[in-house]
């Protein structure tokens, strides 16, 4: 039978007003869950991102002049809106990503709205240093100063999640934004600028949708002073050599490949419990996802045989399903990847459980473990941004930090031991921009989220975050 269902129609939103791409050129939209069309957004191009631009610099002038408590009366205001618009933001983000609805609002939505009541308060304790004079009869004062217009491009993982920890740190510190969300999820970003635009000057906040190279015109255009970036290595490199050519500022957060070193003294069922869970959240679409799991050669087997028991129980199905445990993969060409990277394992590797996609409408997997890898197989170094999660083994405490180190990414891990010496050294060890202790993947808005080597650098979230969004100027007297 067809399905009647009207589409859905997403407009950028530029200078307070929602509007099509100037071209009229549009983008299916395509719900990850059916895989059927649910949609359009603008294909917006040079003019949309010019346009966008006049807004943003038409309104810096304005917004840059406010005082902290201004900023951060209108972030409050802007998360109390999404908090009584939680189930309109939820059915946007479900329908353009397919994970679960219970889940988004019970975990998701919560730390979303914590995020930009964070950044409203912190808008109002940026550091400074205390008035010296450091030569005779002169006095130095530092001020720190929004940078101007930032750019900002966020991936479809978690879109409205990364819109947030990009968008809300650049307005307390008093910038302008244009923020390109995914071209695959812009339906919450949209929303969320619509929603903020009751409380900022028109301007502010503008999203412009569309594709790669909507992007590249937005990190090239002359007004930007920064850009800011959440998605794969490859694209972090890319537009770092586009933005070089102006010397924008940049912030990348980008790959990730999480080691989990798991210790002979560990609490295993802990380790089973937390790990079945975490590292098929999102169906494994998450830059800090566990998905490179360590285990000390006497407890390998065990943890092994316990661990993909319980992956073997994740279910994988619809949103409003509540015995969902994860949605589908979010695009027909991530499936392929995920799909690649096991149809090209060695010999020597073994699927433990899993390593199927679903025979249904959509763009569904199944949880799988791979056994039996070695350090230089491409599902080892790659990151597979999947529900797929490789066990290797390791003899000595300077074998799980080689294994543990030797990829190119370095974004997150986590150590699983009762010995705080070895917690302690692990976490020196472990070449990572976060590093947890018997738990892998809790965020917490006051502390910062970034990566080493080409995971990136600058931090989301935390004070450090709001730095980053600022310039230092020293004035002397």
């Amino acid at each position: 039978m067809a399905d009647h269902t009207p589409l859905t129609t997403v407009l950028n939103h530029i200078g307070g007003k929602d509007v099509p791409a100037a071209s009229g050129a549009t983008l299916r939209l395509i719900d990850p869950a059916t895989g059927r069309v649910h949609g359009t957004a603008p294909l917006s191009g040079a003019d949309d991102v010019d346009a966008a631009h006049r807004a943003a610099q038409d309104a810096f002038e304005g917004w840059s002049a406010t005082t902290p408590v201004q900023r951060q009366t209108a972030l409050l205001r802007i998360a109390d809106a999404m908090e009584r618009q939680a189930d309109t933001l939820a059915s946007a983000e479900v329908t353009d990503t397919g994970k679960p609805r219970a889940l988004f609002l019970a975990d998701e939505l919560p730390a979303i709205v914590d995020v930009v009541r964070y950044f409203a308060g912190a808008a109002r304790n940026l550091p400074g240093a205390a008035a010296m004079e450091y030569a005779p009869g002169r006095t130095s004062v530092l001020r720190r100063e929004p940078v101007g217009v930032c750019a900002q491009i966020t991936p479809w993982n978690y879109p409205l999640m990364m819109a947030v920890w990009k968008v809300a740190p650049a307005l307390a510190a008093g910038n302008t934004v244009i923020l390109k969300p995914s071209d695959t999820t812009p339906s919450s970003a949209t929303l969320l600028a619509r929603l903020a635009a009751e409380h900022l000057p028109p301007g502010a906040l503008n999203v412009v949708c569309g594709d790669r190279d909507t992007g590249r015109h937005l990190v090239v255009h002359p007004g930007v002073r920064q850009v800011a970036v959440t998605g794969s290595v490859r694209a972090g490199q890319q537009i770092a050599v586009a933005a070089a050519a102006d010397l924008k500022r940049l912030h990348l957060e980008l790959g990730g490949n999480a080691p989990v070193v798991i210790h002979e003294d560990a609490d295993l069922d802990e380790a089973v419990e937390q790990l079945s869970s975490l590292a098929f959240y999102n169906a494994g679409q998450d830059c800090t996802a566990a998905t490179r799991i360590l285990v000390h050669h006497r407890i390998h087997d065990a943890f092994l045989a316990a661990f993909a028991q319980r992956a073997g129980q994740q279910v994988s199905g619809d949103p409003d399903d509540p015995d969902t445990d994860f949605g589908p993969l979010n695009n027909a060409a991530q499936l392929a990847s995920v799909r690649r990277l096991l149809a090209s394992l060695p010999d020597h590797a073994e699927v433990v459980t899993g390593g199927a996609a679903l025979v249904r409408p959509g763009f569904f997997h199944q949880a799988t473990v791979v056994a039996g890898v070695g350090q230089e197989d491409e599902i080892v170094q790659s990151e597979v941004f999947g529900p797929v999660v490789t066990v290797q083994s390791f003899t000595h405490e300077s074998e799980a930090f080689h294994l543990a180190n030797s990829v190119p990414q370095g974004l997150a891990a986590s150590v699983w031991t009762r010995d705080h010496d070895r917690a302690m050294r692990a976490s020196r060890a472990m070449r990572a921009g976060i590093v947890w202790v018997n738990t892998h993947g809790t965020t917490v808005s006051e502390m910062p989220h970034g990566g080493v080597r080409h995971s990136g650098y600058g931090s989301d979230l935390s004070l450090t975050g709001l730095l980053d969004y600022t310039q230092v100027k020293h004035v002397m007297l």
